[in-house]
Protein backbone atom coordinates (compact mmCIF):
# COMPACT_ATOMS: atom_id res chain seq x y z
CA UNK A 1 0.00 0.00 0.00
CA UNK A 2 2.42 3.38 -1.19
CA UNK A 3 0.66 6.46 -0.71
CA UNK A 4 2.48 8.98 -2.85
CA UNK A 5 5.07 11.76 -1.81
CA UNK A 6 2.46 14.68 -2.85
CA UNK A 7 -0.30 13.04 -1.18
CA UNK A 8 1.59 12.43 2.33
CA UNK A 9 2.61 15.88 1.94
CA UNK A 10 -1.03 17.12 1.69
CA UNK A 11 -2.18 14.80 4.88
CA UNK A 12 1.16 15.59 6.60
CA UNK A 13 0.47 19.54 6.02
CA UNK A 14 -3.22 19.44 6.69
CA UNK A 15 -3.32 17.33 9.94
CA UNK A 16 -0.67 19.69 11.15
CA UNK A 17 -2.34 22.30 10.73
CA UNK A 18 -5.69 21.46 12.60
CA UNK A 19 -2.95 20.55 15.22
CA UNK A 20 -1.48 23.91 15.54
CA UNK A 21 -5.50 25.61 14.94
CA UNK A 22 -6.68 22.76 17.79
CA UNK A 23 -3.36 23.28 20.43
CA UNK A 24 -5.43 26.60 21.78
CA UNK A 25 -7.76 24.27 23.26
CA UNK A 26 -5.63 22.86 26.08
CA UNK A 27 -5.64 26.12 28.09
CA UNK A 28 -9.22 25.39 28.31
CA UNK A 29 -10.30 29.15 27.83
CA UNK A 30 -13.53 29.71 27.90
CA UNK A 31 -13.02 32.30 24.49
CA UNK A 32 -11.60 29.33 22.90
CA UNK A 33 -15.14 27.22 22.34
CA UNK A 34 -16.87 28.20 19.84
CA UNK A 35 -20.13 29.81 21.48
CA UNK A 36 -23.05 27.48 21.12
CA UNK A 37 -21.20 24.97 22.95
CA UNK A 38 -19.71 26.65 25.27
CA UNK A 39 -21.33 26.53 28.41
CA UNK A 40 -21.20 22.31 28.14
CA UNK A 41 -17.78 22.48 27.57
CA UNK A 42 -17.01 24.06 30.87
CA UNK A 43 -19.00 21.20 32.80
CA UNK A 44 -17.52 18.44 31.00
CA UNK A 45 -13.52 20.08 31.41
CA UNK A 46 -11.83 16.78 32.22
CA UNK A 47 -13.65 14.30 29.37
CA UNK A 48 -12.76 17.45 26.91
CA UNK A 49 -9.06 17.95 27.92
CA UNK A 50 -8.83 13.62 27.80
CA UNK A 51 -10.87 14.07 24.01
CA UNK A 52 -7.99 16.72 22.79
CA UNK A 53 -4.98 15.82 23.96
CA UNK A 54 -5.40 12.21 22.80
CA UNK A 55 -6.91 13.12 19.46
CA UNK A 56 -4.28 16.00 18.97
CA UNK A 57 -1.39 13.56 20.09
CA UNK A 58 -2.57 10.90 17.19
CA UNK A 59 -3.17 13.30 14.57
CA UNK A 60 0.16 15.07 15.17
CA UNK A 61 2.40 11.52 15.11
CA UNK A 62 -0.08 9.65 12.55
CA UNK A 63 1.32 11.19 9.07
CA UNK A 64 4.96 9.53 10.25
CA UNK A 65 3.79 6.33 10.22
CA UNK A 66 3.47 5.99 6.93
CA UNK A 67 6.85 7.49 5.85
CA UNK A 68 8.69 4.94 3.92
CA UNK A 69 11.90 6.33 4.51
CA UNK A 70 11.10 6.20 8.40
CA UNK A 71 10.07 3.17 8.51
CA UNK A 72 13.15 1.78 6.49
CA UNK A 73 16.10 3.77 7.96
CA UNK A 74 14.47 4.10 12.14
CA UNK A 75 12.28 1.18 12.11
CA UNK A 76 13.00 1.83 15.99
CA UNK A 77 11.63 5.28 15.71
CA UNK A 78 8.63 3.68 13.39
CA UNK A 79 7.80 1.18 16.46
CA UNK A 80 7.60 4.05 19.06
CA UNK A 81 5.58 6.70 16.82
CA UNK A 82 3.22 4.01 16.34
CA UNK A 83 2.76 3.19 20.14
CA UNK A 84 2.17 6.80 21.12
CA UNK A 85 -0.41 7.03 17.98
CA UNK A 86 -2.33 4.08 19.72
CA UNK A 87 -2.11 5.89 22.66
CA UNK A 88 -3.09 8.93 21.37
CA UNK A 89 -5.90 6.90 19.96
CA UNK A 90 -7.20 4.95 22.80
CA UNK A 91 -7.09 8.62 24.66
CA UNK A 92 -9.20 10.56 22.20
CA UNK A 93 -11.52 8.31 21.58
CA UNK A 94 -12.22 7.34 25.46
CA UNK A 95 -12.86 11.32 26.04
CA UNK A 96 -15.12 11.48 22.30
CA UNK A 97 -17.45 8.71 23.75
CA UNK A 98 -17.63 10.23 27.24
CA UNK A 99 -18.68 13.62 25.24
CA UNK A 100 -20.79 12.09 22.53
CA UNK A 101 -23.70 12.17 25.14
CA UNK A 102 -23.73 16.35 25.36
CA UNK A 103 -22.53 16.50 21.19
CA UNK A 104 -23.66 19.84 19.32
CA UNK A 105 -26.97 18.95 17.29
CA UNK A 106 -28.23 16.44 19.75
CA UNK A 107 -28.60 12.30 19.80
CA UNK A 108 -27.55 12.17 16.37
CA UNK A 109 -24.51 13.57 16.42
CA UNK A 110 -23.95 12.55 19.75
CA UNK A 111 -24.68 8.80 17.89
CA UNK A 112 -22.39 9.94 15.07
CA UNK A 113 -19.07 10.49 17.22
CA UNK A 114 -19.80 7.54 19.39
CA UNK A 115 -19.28 5.13 16.40
CA UNK A 116 -16.72 7.06 14.88
CA UNK A 117 -14.85 6.27 18.77
CA UNK A 118 -15.69 3.04 18.64
CA UNK A 119 -14.47 2.50 15.19
CA UNK A 120 -11.17 4.67 16.23
CA UNK A 121 -10.65 1.96 19.14
CA UNK A 122 -11.69 -1.02 16.67
CA UNK A 123 -8.73 -0.15 13.96
CA UNK A 124 -6.22 0.79 16.19
CA UNK A 125 -7.28 -2.47 18.05
CA UNK A 126 -6.61 -4.55 14.67
CA UNK A 127 -3.73 -2.66 13.90
CA UNK A 128 -2.05 -3.55 17.22
CA UNK A 129 -2.80 -7.06 17.12
CA UNK A 130 -1.84 -7.97 13.33
CA UNK A 131 1.65 -6.25 13.87
CA UNK A 132 1.82 -8.51 16.95
CA UNK A 133 0.96 -11.29 15.28
CA UNK A 134 3.51 -10.36 12.44
CA UNK A 135 1.08 -9.81 10.05
CA UNK A 136 2.65 -6.59 8.67
CA UNK A 137 0.31 -6.42 5.33
CA UNK A 138 -2.46 -7.13 7.40
CA UNK A 139 -1.06 -4.34 10.14
CA UNK A 140 -0.42 -1.67 7.45
CA UNK A 141 -4.25 -2.34 6.21
CA UNK A 142 -5.62 -1.45 9.83
CA UNK A 143 -3.58 1.44 10.45
CA UNK A 144 -4.42 3.22 7.15
CA UNK A 145 -8.46 2.64 8.25
CA UNK A 146 -7.26 3.83 11.79
CA UNK A 147 -5.81 7.24 10.54
CA UNK A 148 -8.68 7.82 8.10
CA UNK A 149 -10.59 8.18 11.49
CA UNK A 150 -7.81 10.54 12.83
CA UNK A 151 -7.83 12.69 9.66
CA UNK A 152 -11.82 13.26 10.61
CA UNK A 153 -10.67 16.07 12.63
CA UNK A 154 -9.87 17.48 9.32
CA UNK A 155 -12.75 16.97 7.21
CA UNK A 156 -14.77 18.22 10.37
CA UNK A 157 -13.58 21.36 10.16
CA UNK A 158 -13.37 21.61 6.54
CA UNK A 159 -16.89 20.64 6.19
CA UNK A 160 -18.79 22.89 8.45
CA UNK A 161 -16.54 25.75 7.23
CA UNK A 162 -17.68 25.22 3.77
CA UNK A 163 -21.55 24.80 5.18
CA UNK A 164 -21.53 27.47 6.79
CA UNK A 165 -20.30 29.48 4.04
CA UNK A 166 -22.73 28.01 1.80
CA UNK A 167 -24.79 29.25 4.16
CA UNK A 168 -26.34 26.15 6.04
CA UNK A 169 -26.55 26.96 9.88
CA UNK A 170 -23.88 25.59 12.19
CA UNK A 171 -26.63 23.28 14.03
CA UNK A 172 -27.69 21.26 11.01
CA UNK A 173 -24.14 21.17 9.68
CA UNK A 174 -22.57 19.76 12.60
CA UNK A 175 -25.13 17.53 12.98
CA UNK A 176 -24.56 16.24 9.19
CA UNK A 177 -20.89 16.83 9.83
CA UNK A 178 -20.66 14.72 12.94
CA UNK A 179 -21.12 11.52 10.11
CA UNK A 180 -19.99 13.04 6.90
CA UNK A 181 -16.71 13.70 8.96
CA UNK A 182 -15.14 9.67 8.95
CA UNK A 183 -17.91 7.58 7.17
CA UNK A 184 -16.88 8.64 3.59
CA UNK A 185 -13.07 8.41 4.99
CA UNK A 186 -13.63 4.98 6.47
CA UNK A 187 -15.10 3.63 3.22
CA UNK A 188 -12.20 5.26 0.83
CA UNK A 189 -9.26 3.74 3.40
CA UNK A 190 -11.55 0.14 2.91
CA UNK A 191 -11.84 0.35 -0.77
CA UNK A 192 -7.85 1.64 -0.75
CA UNK A 193 -6.99 -0.90 1.03
CA UNK A 194 -9.08 -3.66 -1.04
CA UNK A 195 -7.66 -2.73 -4.47
CA UNK A 196 -4.40 -2.34 -3.52
CA UNK A 197 -4.61 -5.94 -2.03
CA UNK A 198 -6.10 -7.07 -5.28
CA UNK A 199 -3.78 -5.54 -7.43
CA UNK A 200 -0.77 -7.59 -5.52
CA UNK A 201 -2.76 -10.61 -6.14
CA UNK A 202 -3.01 -10.24 -9.94
CA UNK A 203 0.47 -9.51 -10.13
CA UNK A 204 1.88 -12.17 -8.08
CA UNK A 205 -0.75 -14.53 -10.42
CA UNK A 206 -1.63 -18.04 -9.35
CA UNK A 207 0.02 -20.17 -6.52
CA UNK A 208 2.84 -22.63 -7.83
CA UNK A 209 0.78 -26.47 -7.71
CA UNK A 210 2.10 -28.25 -4.55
Amino acid sequence: MRITRAGWAIMTMLSTLIVVISAKYFRLDPEAFFEEQRDTYLTHQVPLAIHISGAITALAVGPWQFSKRLRARKPRWHRRIGVVYLLGCLTGAVGALLLAPVAYGGAVSGLGFACLAVAWLITGAMGLRTILAGRVADHRRWMIRSFALTFAAVTLRLMVLAATTAGLGLRPAYTAVAWLCWVPNLLLACWFTRTRTRTRTRRAGPAAPA
